[in-house]
């Protein structure tokens, strides 16, 4: 991950085509080591393709992975590049009910902590 950051930096920075040695400047100046075998191998995946078209893909690659919220953030995608319909739908709140333990005979007459 730090050698896609340090190349993300590289290119937001303004450098469109960063080399291994900008790479190793950018990890060296935050006192992290660089791989010489991770920066080869992101450096000739990402030769002569444009970072944002990557960065598309991967989200369209990740958007159809399912997770535990997929659900609820893919509906919300879909609403909110719609241009100014209808308001989204209130989120129904939740009301924490406090139940408040009266002391008992939990800890059978001792504590951890006495």
């Amino acid at each position: 991950m730090k050698v896609i950051a340090a190349y993300l930096l590289a290119v937001l920075g303004g450098n469109t085509c960063p080399s291994a040695n900008d790479l190793k400047d950018i990890l060296g100046s935050v006192g992290a080591e660089a791989d010489d075998d991770r920066i080869e191998l992101l450096l000739s995946e990402v030769k002569g393709k444009d970072i944002t078209e990557l960065i598309a893909s991967g989200r369209e690659k990740l958007a159809s992975v399912p997770s535990g919220g997929g659900v609820a953030v893919a509906a919300t995608a879909v609403g909110g590049g719609s241009g100014g319909g209808a308001p989204a739908a209130p989120e129904p709140k939740k009301e924490d009910k406090v139940e408040e333990k009266e002391e008992s005979d939990d800890d059978m007459g001792f504590s951890l902590f006495d």
